[in-house]
């Protein structure tokens, strides 16, 4: 069991936009991610919280640092439950296999002694690159050796502060001022768990930023994922993903780590996050919440969605404040959608764990999992959250005979489809076909598979999905 702290929905995911001290040509490298669903059994789990220090193995040796690493967290859907989660309702959110990757290398420490040792933030999609001598994040931050990444801390008022003043040196557009938070999120990240030692991030993302697909979270959970591996702090368990690309599963004791350390990144680009999202990035599967308490669920069989990305920015903020005056209004009008709201989070959570062996019962649990979708719309617009472009996507979507709803804030940002299992490629084809014709992006996406894997050193996925991001 876990606690919430706070319940506030995503808002725009700030990661993307950090600052930049050159541009140079690059197309956008996506690779389409397609994950067998594996999930762990049905357990509480918790949110970041106090923990003992795992830089030892059960063995008593301390695990050695890794020079070259990296990390990929996926990103997240809500099935169920959006706004009314906030008013007490349960909530029913899932990974999907949309990742962002991270990856490290630490540099030679002798450029340090002369001067000339650099930290390096390399953002592969827009093609922007930042950096900042060693020298002076030290000066700034009075950072000389790790202060131990064996427990997460938050940052301080007088660290923010002073993450600040580095990117006031660097003349942030005012108009742009916000794109900082995931700036100022990674020099914390990186500073408190490897110090101020030279080294070369780089990072990449199949997540539109904005989108209420969890992108900001997606960022904090691979970052610190990377950054604990390169302390020798984190460690892979050994198990393969089951993609077999080369990306391996981390234990439950260090996934609990590197939530608790993306929770920090996170509060720093949100200011009061709910934890759900990077729960949901570090652990993989779905959650059921409720009431600050986390609940995993347990996916018998795998669940496909089309996203479709409508291009149109929100403000979360506003569209939740917007449920809360309509709540005060109506009281009991908006009571009994909340109500209702909670009633479909329950069942879908009990449907999703439900058994289905053969083709009729699988396609007995996809049509209940699409009415309850449908309902769920429904309530949604009742909330004042739907919004042109989502109705666009459901009319197009309807004329197939396929459901679809927001997932998120709404307002615009991303809604989902249910792709049946028997439905066929050439039908979902002219579905994509046609949304993409209206200027909307669609993924294709399973449901409910792992959280944060690790690719270190020597695992053959440095041949394959990351080896591009060390060798370009």
């Amino acid at each position: 069991m876990g606690r919430v702290l706070g319940l506030v929905w995503e808002r725009e995911p700030r990661v993307w936009g950090l600052l930049c001290v050159r541009r140079r040509g690059s197309s956008r490298r996506r690779r389409q991610c397609s994950s067998r669903v594996t999930v762990a059994p049905s357990s509480r789990i918790s949110l970041p919280q106090r923990r003992p220090t795992s830089s030892e193995s059960e063995e008593g040796f301390v695990r050695s640092p890794m020079e070259v690493c990296a990390a990929r967290a996926p990103g997240k859907i809500i099935l169920a439950g959006e706004h009314a989660v906030v008013h007490g309702s349960a909530a029913v959110a899932a990974a999907i296999d949309l990742y962002t990757r991270c990856s490290l290398r630490l540099l030679p420490l002798a450029d340090d002694e002369a001067g000339a040792a650099v930290l390096e933030l390399d953002l592969r999609d827009p093609g922007l690159t930042f950096s900042w001598p060693c020298a002076r994040l030290r000066e700034a931050l009075l950072t000389e050796e790790v202060a131990g990444a064996q427990e997460a801390r938050p940052c301080s008022p007088d660290q923010l502060a002073s993450i600040a003043r580095l990117l006031e040196e660097h003349g942030i557009p005012e108009a742009k001022i916000w794109l900082s938070a995931g700036l100022s999120a990674f020099l914390f990240l990186y500073t408190s768990i490897l110090g101020c030692k030279p080294g070369k991030v780089t990072v990449s993302s199949d997540l539109p930023m904005g989108s209420g697909l969890g992108s900001s979270a997606a960022f904090c959970v691979s970052m610190s994922g990377a950054l604990l591996t390169a302390a020798g702090v984190v460690a892979a368990v050994g198990g393969i993903s089951s993609e077999g690309t080369g990306w391996e599963l981390v234990g439950k004791d260090d996934l609990e780590l590197v939530n608790q350390w993306a929770f920090q990144g996170e509060k720093i680009i949100h200011g009061k996050p709910s934890g759900i999202d990077n729960a949901v990035s570090t652990f993989g599967s779905m959650i059921k919440f409720k009431k600050g308490e986390l609940t995993n669920l347990k996916s018998s069989n795998p669940i496909k969605m089309l996203i479709t990305d409508t291009r149109v920015g929100r403000n979360t903020k506003v569209l939740v404040a917007g449920v809360s005056e309509r709540a005060s209004r109506h009281l009991d009008a908006m009571a009994s959608v909340f109500h209702a709201v909670n009633s479909i989070s329950e069942e879908v959570s009990s449907i999703v764990e439900l058994a289905a062996n053969d083709e009729i019962a699988i396609t007995s649990k996809e049509e209940k999992l699409a009415e309850l979708m449908e309902m769920n719309q429904g309530l949604l617009q009742c909330m004042g959250v739907s919004h042109s472009s989502i109705e666009t996507v459901l009319r197009t979507t309807l004329k197939f005979n396929l459901v679809s709803k927001l997932t998120g804030a709404g307002g615009g940002g991303c809604v989902l489809t249910l792709i049946p299992t028997l439905l066929s490629n050439l039908v979902l084809e002219k579905v994509i076909a046609e949304l993409e014709s209206q200027s909307f992006r669609c993924f294709i996406v399973e449901v409910g598979g792992q959280g944060l894997q690790v690719c270190q050193g020597g695992c053959s996925c440095f041949n394959g999905d990351v080896h591009w991001l060390f060798n370009r």
